[in-house]
């Protein structure tokens, strides 16, 4: 009887072990898809795509088991071959080929060449070749940066004694009011996908204190702009026993610190393929919602036209405008107004027209929306009684404060677009994996 260990004996070698290893002159295999073909005539260069990056391989006609014309983009084979150092190749090193496996051939030709550079072609094309234009290797260099900043957001919070949840996007009522809603029939009840997961975070703040998830959200608007998705997904935090809602605003800080220092040691080949400048996080600048309004009036000769909420206009103004004065790359805009800001933000106690609550604005663009909530059960009841609102449906979030809450906040950050930021990019397609938008259920 045989008997499963966990421990698996490799027969091919990936680029770092390569790279790490003492393999000049030595006979290695490795496998991939081929990538590209340099036919030169009794020679070719065969680049080969892996997770890690390129690899070049040398076939040379009459030294390797097949025929260069058996070969084709995209196939996937295992090779064995030589290495040898070759600073021009993609990893400083190559393989003079002996042996081609060939494990699978594609049965129709590309519709898009996605070994080139840069895929120069609309970004609808991108989209509705998606599984094979990730296959660019800028293209997938931006998620894999993506994955770095959910890594960066998990490991720092777990260092700071957050536990990782997992709420349900499946719901009675969502959580954020408003008719940006999708509905549908559940088993004959009326339900709605998850527009955030505010009311479970808060709920679990009376059990772990600390608690943080990374997961999709829904929202129904018909807007059809380079910022908006119907789905994407957010890193949300929620903690107990805050001091202020300033506690948030450096917990996010941090996360943003420690991101960058993981991207710049972990990432360092993506950020260099796709020539990203990381930002500044050392010191970031705060203000209050109505000074930043003031402050971009005046000096970008801006007609205040909605004093309760942020414009796109001003979002890119007050984000220039900390950018020419201090050379800040991000902006914390505080105190928006209570009437545009949910019923459990906190008021402030100083004047309740504004509530302990921010956004945060990266290049011009606001990334996160996050404050304190209300966590007296009397002050929450009043919020609503206020807003012509009733508990109906909120029971058993209304529960946890009848039976005790500790002051708390938190916060939600996009991350398709925060990555679209700092790639540079200006559409938030360009950093979704498989956007979902008012045009676009597929692929």
């Amino acid at each position: 009887m045989d008997f499963l260990t966990g421990k698996t004996e490799k027969k091919t070698l990936d680029i770092s072990e390569i790279l790490l290893g003492d393999y000049e002159g030595e006979e290695v295999r490795i496998n991939g898809a081929i990538h590209k073909i340099r036919d030169m005539g009794d020679m070719a260069f065969i680049v080969l795509r892996k997770r890690e990056g390129l690899v070049q391989t040398v076939y040379e006609e009459g030294l390797t088991n097949i025929s260069i014309k058996d070969l084709h983009e995209e196939d996937t084979v295992e090779v064995s071959g030589v290495v040898a150092k070759e600073e021009r190749a993609p990893q400083g090193f190559e393989i003079r080929l002996r042996e081609v496996k060939v494990l699978s051939q594609p049965t129709e030709a590309m519709p898009i060449a996605v070994n080139k550079w840069k895929l120069n072609t609309s970004l609808e094309a991108k989209l509705d070749y998606r599984p094979l234009t990730l296959r660019n290797v800028r293209e997938r260099a931006k998620f894999r940066i993506q994955e770095g900043i959910v890594r960066g957001f998990r490991d720092f919070l777990q260092q700071k004694g957050f536990t990782e949840i997992h709420s349900p996007k499946i719901g009675a009522r969502g959580a954020e009011g408003g008719a940006n809603l999708f509905r549908l029939e559940y088993f004959h009840k009326h339900a709605v996908l998850a527009q955030s997961p505010q009311f479970y975070k808060q709920m679990m703040v009376g059990v772990f204190d600390r608690v943080f998830e990374a997961a999709p959200v829904f929202r129904a608007e018909k807007h059809n702009t380079k910022r908006h998705l119907n789905e994407y997904t957010s890193l949300d935090f929620e903690m107990g026993y805050i001091d202020s809602f300033q506690d948030i605003m450096e917990m996010e800080t941090g996360f943003l610190q420690y991101t960058m220092k993981l991207l710049e040691k972990d990432y360092e080949k993506e950020l260099q393929l796709l020539g990203v400048t990381l930002p500044k996080t050392d010191r970031i600048p705060q203000v209050r919602f109505d000074e930043a309004k003031k402050l971009v009036a005046e000096k970008y000769d801006h007609v205040i036209r909605n004093p309760y909420d942020l414009e796109p206009e001003e979002e890119v103004l007050i984000g220039r405008y900390f950018k020419e004065e201090m050379d800040a790359d991000f902006v914390f805009v505080t105190h928006y107004p209570s009437k545009k800001r949910p019923f459990y933000a906190m008021d402030d106690p100083d004047d309740a027209t504004f509530t302990l609550s921010f956004d945060l604005l990266f290049h011009g663009l606001e990334i996160t929306t996050g404050g304190q909530r209300i966590h007296d059960y009397q002050m929450l009841t009043d919020k609503l009684a206020e807003r012509g609102m009733t508990d109906e449906g909120m029971e058993q979030y209304m529960m946890i404060f009848k039976h005790g809450m500790p002051p708390h906040g938190g916060l939600g950050i996009g991350l398709e677009r925060l990555t679209m930021k700092l790639l540079g990019e200006d559409n938030v397609r360009e950093t979704t994996l498989f956007p979902r938008d008012i045009n676009r259920l597929e692929p």
